[in-house]
């Protein structure tokens, strides 16, 4: 995959840098005239309906986007990461997420190997297990039936089923499926998440999924670590077995702590931590909380999309067409913001997850081959359910930053309440805001409009608003299973696609490791200033001067730490 060629130095990426300028002298007040223009900027596929008419662009644009598609050699590495090459350089990886989500008879090698049937392989045994569970022929330590599950993970590990836990804890069929049982995530090693997340839990009823591939990050072995003590002093040491199983490739170190390596399920280098809910990472702590039938139809909706985009041509490829036009809007309009707007409170972890698989993945500053990009890649991501973003930040994306946002609707709720004399429905009243929302940035509202109003001129600056604000809508026909796992893989995909675009490698993560490595200097100086009063030495004056201030400020915490857990 690897080109000496960086994107900014072709035609294409040139005649787009020349075309916003007559992209400047529109409005899309103005844009929004042309039917035509409109109508060809609808897409839809499997009743999801795209419209990116009130994107700052015309039908050139999109000619000129496509050519840039094409000079980037987009198809090529679509079809290089589907065929399994190793297009994660750096790490010398293939990337095959859609694999997790293939049917059972599809063909994606890696290193000359199928590798559906391995998928395949640990998705049955987590339907067996997780049926088990659920039907009650496992059991803890003492009998009971396991009926609350603790995920432990962090990033990718994490966000990702929480996203997807989230989304379907109200719909209707995932709530039956759900009865009697709990499911939390435990991330943060901080103490107060490792609280909030037992309080109510009987160790008994409770089994631990800890999911490390390598059962070394150090937060999460810490904290299960202290779970792990949290059932063994409840339950004695044995208990481990029955309560704590792994989602892992390191076996070694799973039967070291205690967990039996028949309980481990394994997922593969190919899959990277921020694309890995459609693993044993999410599927296993998802299938236990709702039953395998219902994931089941997550991962069909993922494939859906992993369908769509390897095979359908590029001007009507929804991914790619969502990826093009972030690229317009980062590297050619300036704007390096993105808001991800679900008018759905079941979609309320999308945005948390969406900033890592984006910034995670796009936050470089190199080139796939090393060399300095010449222009900023990577979008700043964020975002919040409508209509609570009404009430926080709308008011700097309707008259400060210019911040492109994508308006994600679903045609039918969840949970629809009606009430008798009430003139809408209050999933319309909901609606009703993702309608209105796209057209208020779009057009925005102008002195002369306010003056007819009657506006009183000193408020008229305040009232004004500039519009030509762009967004795009998506509309969804329910959220389900299905749909949610369209959702996660259309914003896979399109991350990927920029990715492509710019010529970065999408699927490594070098910046994460900085941090964490110094945190391990810093973790030996306070284990050496407790236990032997050490003094803070090694370090720049600042972090010198606030260590040295924390360690005094917590001289109670002893030196030989004592097992002690949270006493919520």
């Amino acid at each position: 995959m690897a080109s000496s060629i960086i994107i900014s130095d072709t035609q294409p990426w040139k005649d787009l840098k020349a075309h916003v300028e007559d992209i400047k002298k529109t409005h899309l007040r103005d844009l929004l005239t042309d039917d035509k223009r409109c109508q060809s900027m609808f897409l839809e596929f499997d009743d999801i309906l795209l419209d990116y008419s009130r994107q700052q662009a015309t039908p050139e644009t999109i000619q000129k986007l496509l050519k840039l598609a094409e000079a980037a050699s987009l198809k090529d590495k679509i079809n290089r990461m589907y065929s399994g090459e190793h297009i994660n350089s750096t790490e010398n990886r293939s990337v095959l997420h859609v694999a997790l989500r293939a049917s059972r008879d599809a063909v994606i090698q890696s290193d000359g190997k199928n590798v559906v049937p391995e998928v395949w392989k640990v998705l049955d045994n987590i339907q067996e297990f997780s049926e088990r569970v659920r039907n009650g022929s496992w059991v803890g330590a003492t009998g009971k039936a396991l009926k609350d599950v603790v995920a432990i993970g962090i990033g990718g590990s994490f966000l990702g089923p929480l996203f997807v836990h989230t989304a379907l804890q109200t719909d209707p069929d995932a709530i039956e499926s759900a009865r009697g049982r709990q499911l939390r995530f435990l991330a943060n090693v901080d103490p107060i998440d490792v609280a909030r997340n037992i309080t109510g839990l009987n160790p008994e009823t409770t089994l631990v999924v800890v999911v490390s591939k390598t059962f070394t990050t150090a937060e999460t072995m810490l904290n299960a670590r202290t779970l792990r003590e949290w059932i063994s002093s409840a339950l004695g040491p044995s208990a481990v077995a029955k309560h704590m199983v792994a989602v892992s490739t390191n076996l070694k170190l799973v039967e070291q702590f205690g967990i039996d390596p028949n309980n481990a399920f394994a997922f593969w280098d190919w899959v990277g931590g921020r694309y890995s809910v459609c693993s044993a990472v999410g599927v296993l702590p998802l299938s236990l909380q709702y039953g395998f039938s219902v994931i089941e139809k997550f991962l069909s909706g993922a494939s859906s999309i992993d369908q769509h985009f390897y095979s359908q041509p590029f001007e009507s490829n929804i991914p790619v067409l969502l990826g093009l036009l972030s690229i317009w809007n980062v590297s050619f309009l300036g704007y390096p913001a993105r808001a991800i707007l679900p008018y759905s409170q079941a979609l309320e972890k999308l945005a948390p997850h969406i900033q890592q698989v984006s910034m995670e993945s796009n936050g470089k500053g190199v080139s796939i081959d090393g060399v300095p990009l010449p222009f900023e890649a990577g979008e700043i991501d964020f975002g919040e359910p409508g209509t609570n973003g009404q009430h926080s930040f709308y008011q700097l994306i309707h008259q400060g930053r210019v911040i492109p946002c994508d308006f994600i609707g679903v045609v039918k709720s969840q949970q629809p309440v009606f009430l008798k004399g009430e003139v809408v429905s209050n999933h319309d009243e909901l609606m009703s805001n993702y309608f209105a929302q796209p057209d208020a940035l779009a057009y925005g509202k102008t002195a002369d409009q306010l003056q007819k109003e009657n506006v009183s001129p000193h408020l008229i600056p305040h009232k004004t608003f500039s519009g030509n604000r762009p967004s795009l809508s998506l509309l969804l026909p329910s959220l389900n299973a299905y749909n949610i796992g369209q959702l996660l893989a259309i914003y896979e995909h399109r991350i990927a696609v920029e990715g492509f675009i710019w010529g970065i490698n999408s699927f490594d993560q070098w910046g994460v490791e900085l941090g964490k490595s110094l945190a391990t200097q810093v973790r030996k100086q306070l284990n050496a200033s407790r236990t032997k009063q050490e003094p803070v030495q090694g370090f720049n004056f600042s972090t010198t001067t606030m260590l040295n201030r924390y360690l005094q400020a917590s001289l109670d915490i002893p030196a030989d730490l004592p097992t002690s857990l949270p006493k919520i």
